[in-house]
């Protein structure tokens, strides 16, 4: 069977049966990431992990192999994809349910693990995006960790971090987050 790394490179070279192929290999651990996501969640909602999956399928099907050019690359980009539907959506619901204003809200970083909140969500996300200019490697890990539902070790794997890399970016990343959601603290 052929791995995911020489299918994407298949799919670069236009080959029309790879994408066929790449699907089927890496359907589970999309579901299994996506889980993860949705576990997070609040209850109640329309969006399953299949459904993310498949959402996130739509987004990717038009970019086949768009820079993908390794598993690293490719779960990245899922990563990425079902990151932005469920923060879109908790945009949506926000607009929604509090006329589109937004005002600050504390978010205590052990409690990330736990369901988010919309306004939890778009908070950290905003969050992440003023990382990612100080530190994107730090920042990506971090989007891998919190909304990808991944240990540190395997975040660190799909960005190709050795361990002890990961856990220092992850350090950076939450002290970075700590001192953004301080009263009085701005991150440099």
């Amino acid at each position: 069977m052929p791995d995911v790394t020489s299918i994407l490179n298949a799919i670069e070279r236009g080959d029309p049966s790879a994408a066929a192929q790449l699907w089927p290999l890496v359907y589970d651990e999309l579901r299994r990431l996506a889980g993860q996501l949705m576990v997070r969640e609040r209850p109640g909602q329309t969006l399953d992990a299949t459904a993310l999956v498949h959402e996130a399928y739509l987004r990717l099907a038009g970019a086949s192999g768009d820079g993908w050019t390794n598993r690293r690359h490719f779960f990245a980009a899922c990563a990425e994809a079902m990151r932005r539907i469920l923060i879109d959506r908790a945009r949506a619901r926000q607009a929604e349910k509090r006329g589109g204003q937004r005002e600050r809200i504390d978010v205590e970083l052990e409690q990330l693990a736990a369901r988010y909140s919309d306004e939890e969500m778009l908070a950290v996300d905003s969050l992440l995006d003023g990382l990612t200019r100080t530190d994107a490697d730090a920042a990506e890990l971090a989007r891998l960790h919190v909304y990808g539902g991944l240990s540190i070790e395997e975040a660190g794997a799909i960005l190709g971090m050795a361990r002890a890399t990961a856990y220092r970016n992850w350090s950076f990343a939450r002290a970075w987050l700590r001192a953004a959601l301080s009263p009085g603290e701005r991150p440099a």
